[in-house]
């Protein structure tokens, strides 16, 4: 059993424990829930910023503790104010060391689109992300069926989210594509053993349908990495570690937009 195993058979949990404290009547009741979501694609390929979704990420399974002494309030704004087209606040506790009072907290204090990170399994799941005021959601084709892509993505559409599908092979891409998707994103990252490569992004970009955005996530630590992604199709770029490993992420993410 791989850690993406363990991940989802703790979610199955997270999510039922969920489902007990607080109703699909309770969470349409939130002071988000009626908000319009904020365009991903209008974000992503505005002129003025970077096309980087930066994150807000504590820990990791493969790395450990990376920084739990920050708040998602000032790392969240910094991304913001120095051009981040989106941010990314991971909601996993038990692996990532995330609270959905997180995505509610970046949600309060910005005026971008934000991902709520997560292992998206239920139905509820995506409700859930519009209470916290999410505006996209992450659907990670390598834990879901098809047909399971095919109606969290239905409902997240229904509900005016933003969706973003995880791949990681050409296999995934696909079996998981299908019209309610907003873009792809190819992860660097083999979650099953956490080795990362940046060449997946280079190979799978081609097979990539022109009308989706295409994402690279993770393994990206240096702008002429970017400069090349961008030459390879990419619209955006998802990073958290290379800003959050840094005692001042904020001060790292602009630092790393200088140079582009």
């Amino acid at each position: 059993m791989n850690i993406l195993d363990k991940i989802v058979i703790n979610k199955k949990k997270e999510v039922q424990y969920a489902k007990d404290r607080a109703s699909y009547t309770k969470l349409e009741e939130s002071e988000f829930f009626q908000r319009t979501c904020y365009s991903f694609k209008e974000f992503l390929l505005a002129p003025e910023r970077t096309g980087i979704i930066a994150e807000f990420k504590r820990k990791s399974p493969s790395k450990g503790i990376i920084n739990d002494k920050v708040s998602v309030k000032d790392v969240t704004t910094a991304y913001a104010e120095a051009g981040a087209s989106a941010l990314s606040v991971l909601t996993d506790r038990d692996f990532f060391m995330g609270k959905k009072a997180d995505l509610i907290a970046a949600r309060q204090a910005n005026t971008i689109p934000i991902l709520r990170k997560d292992f998206m399994i239920d139905e509820y799941q995506v409700i859930e992300a519009k209470s916290l005021g999410a505006d996209i959601i992450l659907l990670i084709a390598a834990i879901l069926t098809p047909d399971e892509i095919q109606t969290l993505a239905s409902l997240a559409k229904s509900l005016g989210l933003n969706v973003l599908l995880e791949v990681h092979n050409l296999k995934e891409l696909e079996r998981s594509i299908n019209p309610n998707l907003d873009a792809i994103g190819v992860n660097n990252r083999n979650l099953a053993d956490f080795t990362v490569s940046v060449e997946t992004s280079y190979k799978l970009a081609p097979h990539i349908p022109a009308e989706f955005l295409k994402i690279s996530e993770s393994a990206i630590s240096n702008t002429e990495t970017i400069k090349q992604l961008k030459l390879a199709g990419f619209n955006g770029f998802l990073i958290g570690e290379n800003f959050m490993k840094q005692e001042d992420p904020g001060q790292a993410f602009r630092d790393f937009v200088k140079e582009l």
